[in-house]
This record gives structure tokens, C-alpha cells and sequence, in this order.
């Protein structure tokens, strides 16, 4: 991404602040990092797009505000066009951070910590520690409340610069499983198969969603593990499903999507795999209907499992989508039960602009898991698939 491009990014997201202050009830928002290169906050390509080495404070206020303290040669790395003043310090920044606050007097200040989204949890321990010792002495140090609702609401509601990435990465993941009917064979490696997919996105030049390793998974058969290992020497074979969970990143923004592959003709197609392939698509369907602005994420993933419960299969150990953005798993409200290890993410609203994958699968005894995942932008009514969605098993003759 260029320096333009990623200031027309900043810009978007910079212009959403002040109505999420003031939905969140946060009268001052404090992004506080230091060596950002080493231990990055999630925030800051959307607020900054640039790393910080010393201790800085960047405060954005309900009524539009936007200060950056930092040290004297960060100072260059902050766009002028994105900030109200540019505050730079040489031996220390206690006294200017509790000038501004003092300034500003805020009733709440809100901080990068969370119990539930790993998004909005970019403030260490350490820095936590000193930003507290810092305000020890002032009205200040009552003041600190998650921010947790706020980076949700920013990182969630995708701007257009954001839609228009996502998009894009969605059209060369699925670019790239075209390329993959005409290479597939019987008799191929999963790790062959891997290579020829990193091949395309060398070509491309685009990035991985997630590691490398993993990415694509490929799962070939009954006698693979399900989950996010990588490929191994299983060998594709003939009557054999073959599934893959794949996402690139492009621009800055990713994509994250699974498709499934039958080795035989269509006629050939187990009725077992058949009634599976069609529980799995038709509870994305049915989620995409329900899914709207508005709505609890846990809501939305009750309808596909029962769906796939009602057609006798075990519910999914997973939720059934999450959010996408810059990163495959972008955080904020989840669409998911309501189980411990989600904490409070699927009591989340579903909100326009929100990028969610659908994402399920079910069983077969002798052929594989079944499993598809789609890309889905939220809109003021409802939802709109970014990929095509899979209607039919892709078949490979050969």
C-alpha cells in the first residue's frame, strides 16, 4: 500500500471516531505504545499507519480532536494531514500527556484492553503500569475503561477503501481456485497441490492471510486431521474429497475461503456426500438470510447449527463466522454460541459494514469432512456475498 492510499485509509477511519466516542460514551480515546515494530497495537494502521519507537500517546476526543505525542524522531512518521497538532518530547512526556488530559477533561478515558477481543487488546502490561504511575497523581487514573466497544465499531464498520480491498482479495482467492480445475489430479500430493497455489500468489504478488504453512489447507480424504495443520504426502484419489481453506491478503486486506472438490464425475458422487455437501451450503444460505444489522452473532450461528442438527448431523465445534478485515480473523462481534471460550464476543450486534465469514462443517464416514466458508459484507438491510458462493461440489474427471 502506498503512503496515499494508506492516508485516504486513515482518513476514512480517522472521519468515523467522534459519532463512536460518543456511541460508546468514551470522551477520550488514548492509543499508548511504544516499539511498535516489536509489539504491535491492531489499532494503529488504522489511526496512524506507521510504527512508533518511543512511548506515545495518540488522543482523539468526541468533538474531533486528534493529538499525537511522541518522541522527537517519530515526530516526521506522523501525517500532519491526519493529526491537529504533533507534539514531540525529548526527556520525557509525563507532564505534556497530563497538560493534554487536563485540557481536555474527560469523564472517561478510553484504553486498549479487553477480556474478549484480541482486536482491541493492544495495551501491554507493562504499559498499562506506567500509564497508570504517570496519572497516579491526578483526576486522571479513575477515569480508564476498555475501549473494547469503540475499536469493535472501528475496526468492524468497514469504510469504502476497505470494501474495495476485501473485494479484491476475494476475487484472486477465487482467481486462483479456477486455476486450481484445470492443475488438480488424481494421485497429486497435498503438499504438490500447496505448491502450486503459492506458485499463483508469487505470480500475483500477493501475501498469505495467515502463515504459510497452513495456508492453503489441503485436505485430502477421510485420513487427514481436520483443523489448521499444513498439507502432508497424502495422495488424492479417485471417489475422494478434497477440501481447501485458503486466504490471501492484498492491498492490506485479506480474504478466507474454503471450497470443496470431488475426484470423479458428477454422476459418481456418493449420495452420502451429496446430503452432506447440501447440509453445509444450505445452512450458509440460511444464516445469509438472517444476517442484517441489528442481530446477535449468537443468533445468526444458532440458525445454521440447528440446520445441520436437524439434518442429523453433530453441531460444529467452532463459531460460524468471523470477522475479515486485515487480518483473516479480524475481531469484534463474533458468529458464535455462547461458550467460554468466546467470552462476550457473540452477544455482539451485527452492524453495517461488518465483513463476516459463514463458515460450517459436517462429517461423512468414509470421505472426508464437508465444509465450505463464504465472504459476506453486511449491509443497512441485510448481506451481501463478496464470493460466489459454492452451489455444487467442483468436479475433477481425471
Amino acid at each position: 500500500m502506498d503512503a496515499h492510499e494508506g492516508h485516504r485509509l486513515q482518513r476514512e477511519k480517522l472521519d468515523q471516531l467522534p459519532a463512536l466516542l460518543r456511541e460508546t460514551d468514551i470522551d477520550c480515546w488514548l492509543v499508548w505504545v511504544r516499539e511498535t515494530i516489536q509489539t504491535p497495537d491492531p489499532v494503529l494502521p488504522a489511526v496512524l499507519g506507521a510504527d512508533l519507537v518511543w512511548p506515545s500517546a495518540l488522543l482523539f476526543t468526541a468533538s474531533g480532536e486528534r493529538i499525537a505525542i511522541v518522541g522527537t524522531y517519530d515526530a516526521d512518521v506522523v501525517p500532519a494531514e491526519l493529526y491537529d497538532r504533533v507534539v514531540p518530547y525529548a526527556e520525557g512526556m509525563a507532564d505534556l500527556l497530563r497538560a493534554e488530559l487536563d485540557r481536555i477533561a474527560p469523564r472517561t478515558i478510553g484504553i486498549d484492553e479487553s477480556r474478549n477481543d484480541s482486536g482491541a487488546d493492544g495495551l501491554t502490561v507493562g504499559m498499562k503500569a506506567l500509564l497508570v504511575d504517570m496519572l497516579a497523581a491526578t483526576p486522571h487514573a479513575t477515569k480508564l475503561v476498555s475501549a473494547e466497544r469503540l475499536i469493535g465499531g472501528l475496526r468492524g464498520r468497514k469504510s469504502p477503501y476497505e470494501q474495495t480491498r476485501i473485494r479484491d482479495a476475494v476475487r484472486i482467492t477465487e482467481g486462483i481456485f479456477d486455476d486450481l480445475d484445470s492443475f488438480l489430479a488424481v494421485g497429486q500430493t497435498e503438499i504438490e497441490i500447496q505448491g502450486f497455489v503459492h506458485g499463483r500468489m508469487a505470480e500475483l504478488g500477493v501475501g498469505f492471510a495467515w502463515q504459510a504453512a497452513s495456508n492453503p489447507a489441503v485436505d485430502a480424504g477421510p485420513n487427514k486431521p481436520f483443523g489448521h495443520g499444513g498439507p502432508s504426502d497424502n495422495r488424492t484419489k479417485r471417489g475422494h474429497l478434497l477440501h481447501f481453506d485458503f486466504g490471501v491478503q492484498s492491498g492490506g486486506y485479506s480474504s478466507d475461503l474454503q471450497r470443496m472438490y470431488f475426484f470423479g464425475a458428477e454422476s459418481e458422487i456418493p449420495s452420502e456426500v451429496r446430503h452432506a455437501f447440501q447440509a453445509v451450503r444450505d445452512a450458509i444460505r440460511l444464516a445469509a438470510d438472517v444476517l442484517q444489522p441489528g442481530v446477535r452473532g449468537r443468533d445468526v450461528d444458532a440458525v445454521a447449527r440447528q440446520h445441520v442438527i436437524d439434518r442429523g448431523y453433530p453441531p460444529f465445534a467452532h463459531a460460524l463466522g468471523h470477522q475479515v478485515g486485515r487480518y483473516a480473523h479480524d475481531g469484534g462481534t463474533l458468529l458464535g454460541p455462547a461458550w467460554e471460550r468466546y467470552g462476550d464476543s457473540p452477544n455482539g450486534m451485527v452492524e453495517a459494514g461488518n465483513v463476516f465469514t459463514l463458515e460450517l462443517h459436517v462429517p461423512t464416514e468414509a470421505y472426508g469432512q464437508v465444509s465450505l466458508e463464504e465472504d459476506v459484507l453486511v449491509t443497512e438491510t441485510g448481506c451481501e456475498f463478496l464470493s460466489h458462493p459454492q452451489r455444487a461440489l467442483r468436479c475433477i474427471a481425471s
